[in-house]
C-alpha cells in the first residue's frame, strides 16, 4: 500500500472498520497522519486494529438507529466520513424474504444515511469543510444474479450520495460514492476460491482480476483529499472495467 496524502490534523469516522475495505481505509488514513475513529460491531477486531494503528475504536451497529444516536451524539466534529459498513444476503429474486430485504436496507442504506446525518450536522455546526465517501458497489450499477436486496440497498446508497451532494454542497461538504467489484477481503477470498465460480466473473472484468482492499481504499483517500476538491456527487466504479460493457 502506498501513502500519497497528508491528512495531519484532520479527523475521520470510518464505519465497517474491522475488516476489508474499511480496515484498509483506516490503515491508510492513519499512515497519512489522520486521527480516525474506527467503528464496527466486532470488539476483538476493533481492539486489534486500534493496537496496530492507534485509531480510536467505537463499537457500533449501524443497523440500530438508537445505537447510532447514542454513539455519535456527543462526538467532536469530523473532517470527513467513510460509510463502509455493509452486509450481504444472497437470494434468488423469487426467494427474497422480507426480513432479509429489510435487514440489508437497514444497514447498507438507512445506516449510511443516519451516520451521514450526524457527521454532516457536526461539520456544519463546526463550520468544517470536508468530504463524505459512501462505499457502494458495482451491484448498484449492473444487474447481478441473487443480489436483489444488496443491489437495491447500494442503489439507494448512490441516491443518498446524490441528495447529500446537493444539500451539503453549500456548506462545502463533498459527497461521493465508490462502487467496487468483488474485493478480496478474507471472506471474499474464501467465497471466490472455486475457479468454477470465479472464472465467469473474472472473464466479465476486462482486467481479469478482482480488487484488493487497498485498491479501493486509495481512491477513497483521494476523494477525501483536497486533490478532489471539485468532485462531488459521483459514483466511481472501481471494477477493472466491469461496468464499461
Amino acid at each position: 500500500m502506498s501513502t500519497t496524502f497528508d491528512f495531519s490534523g484532520r479527523s475521520f469516522l470510518v464505519t465497517g472498520a474491522s475488516s476489508g475495505i474499511g480496515r484498509a481505509t483506516v490503515q491508510l488514513l492513519r499512515a497519512s497522519g489522520a486521527n480516525v475513529v474506527a467503528a464496527a460491531r466486532r470488539v476483538d477486531e476493533l481492539a486489534r486494529l486500534a493496537e496496530e494503528t492507534g485509531c480510536e475504536p467505537l463499537v457500533l451497529d449501524v443497523g440500530d438507529p438508537a445505537a447510532i444516536d447514542a454513539a455519535l451524539g456527543d462526538l467532536d466534529a469530523f473532517d470527513g466520513l467513510v460509510n463502509c459498513a455493509g452486509i450481504t444476503v444472497l437470494e434468488r429474486a423469487i426467494d427474497t424474504k422480507a426480513e432479509s430485504f429489510d435487514r440489508v436496507m437497514a444497514v447498507n442504506a438507512r445506516g449510511a444515511a443516519l451516520v451521514a446525518r450526524h457527521v454532516a450536522r457536526g461539520m456544519i455546526d463546526a463550520k468544517r469543510h470536508g468530504s463524505i465517501v459512501n462505499v457502494s458497489s458495482q451491484a448498484a450499477l449492473a444487474a447481478l444474479d441473487d443480489h436483489l436486496s444488496y443491489s437495491a440497498s447500494k442503489a439507494a446508497m448512490d441516491a443518498i450520495t446524490r441528495t447529500l451532494c446537493i444539500e451539503l454542497g453549500p456548506y462545502r461538504i463533498r459527497v461521493n460514492s465508490v462502487n467496487p467489484t468483488v474485493t478480496l477481503t478474507p471472506m471474499a477470498v474464501q467465497a471466490w476460491s472455486d475457479p468454477a465460480k470465479s472464472g465467469a466473473a473474472l472473464q466479465a472484468i476486462p482486467l481479469r482480476r478482482f480488487a484488493q482492499p487497498h485498491e479501493v481504499a486509495e481512491p477513497i483517500l483521494f476523494l477525501l483529499s483536497d486533490a478532489a476538491s471539485m468532485i462531488s456527487g459521483v459514483a466511481l466504479p472501481i471494477d477493472g472495467g466491469y461496468t464499461a460493457r
